[in-house]
């Protein structure tokens, strides 16, 4: 097992997601059959592909692209993630090389991969224009490189950190689409897809019961002012509040020059 230089920041990364590492392992939206073959498509291996994921977290995503025939290599900052992906991939039957690392300092060397991508762990991240630098490095040009994330609407953007760094202190940011766009765009990065969708989420699941009083507050106070602020379509149902998180998907090519 590698040892991994920590920040403070990546030292609340580790705590969070070593404390919710098998419930979130076991969480079915995370294996949402739609959202899930949306991002197969995004990434478009074929057999014997090349492929990185990077803050692969239990191995959801990289196992599945194993699945579809690609040579899978994974990597997380969070020894206990890293862990559920090895069982989700003995599992399944499938092969994947598992690191535990930063994905600010990808231990790869430059133009290895075909296929880079991440998936919901850039509103970790306190510098995404260095995580999309270092994927960016790591692929091979002509390749393609994939970020999905949570991204809110600018005028929600405020509001749903707030709501998100009550839920998960580890989040720091979750950027807008034309923020994202923006990070590809300064990295010399092409435009190949975009896609959209929400992922509908019940608030109970994955909270800390020492932070829930708060956000439960915070989101009945949305529900009842009737305007969205945190941007989340928030609700009331039999089995609590739900909401929806703002996803994208992005992939770009890297430009052969």
């Amino acid at each position: 097992m590698m040892s991994v230089a920590r920040t403070s920041h990546d030292a609340r990364i580790v705590a969070q997601f070593t404390r919710w590492a098998k419930p979130f392992a076991e969480l079915a939206i995370h294996a949402e059959a739609d959202s899930l073959a949306q991002t197969l498509a995004a990434c478009a291996v074929c057999s014997d592909m090349p492929v990185l994921d990077v803050a692969c977290g239990p191995g959801i995503v990289a196992c599945e692209l194993a699945r579809a025939g690609a040579q899978v290599t994974a990597l997380d900052l969070t020894p206990a993630m890293i862990e559920q992906a090895r069982q989700r991939a003995n599992n399944m039957g499938v092969t994947v090389a598992y690191h535990i690392g930063s994905a600010l300092h990808l231990p790869f060397q430059a133009e290895s991969f075909d296929r880079v991508v991440t998936r919901y762990s850039l509103h970790h991240m306190l510098e995404p224009q260095k995580v999309l630098a270092e994927m960016v490095r790591v692929c091979r040009p002509g390749g393609r490189i994939i970020v999905i994330d949570a991204t809110p609407a600018p005028e929600c953007q405020k509001n749903y950190d707030r709501a998100e760094t009550l839920r998960d202190p580890s989040h720091t940011s979750a950027l807008t689409l034309d923020q994202l766009l923006s990070l590809g765009a300064e990295a010399g990065l092409s435009p190949v897809m975009m896609h959209q969708y929400r992922l509908e989420s019940r608030l109970h699941d994955q909270v800390a019961p020492e932070d829930w009083s708060a956000l439960q507050a915070l989101f009945a106070e949305d529900i009842a002012g009737g305007e969205d602020r945190l941007g989340m379509g928030a609700w009331e149902s039999a089995d609590g509040i739900r909401f929806y998180f703002p996803i994208s998907i992005v992939a770009w090519s890297k430009v052969v020059r």
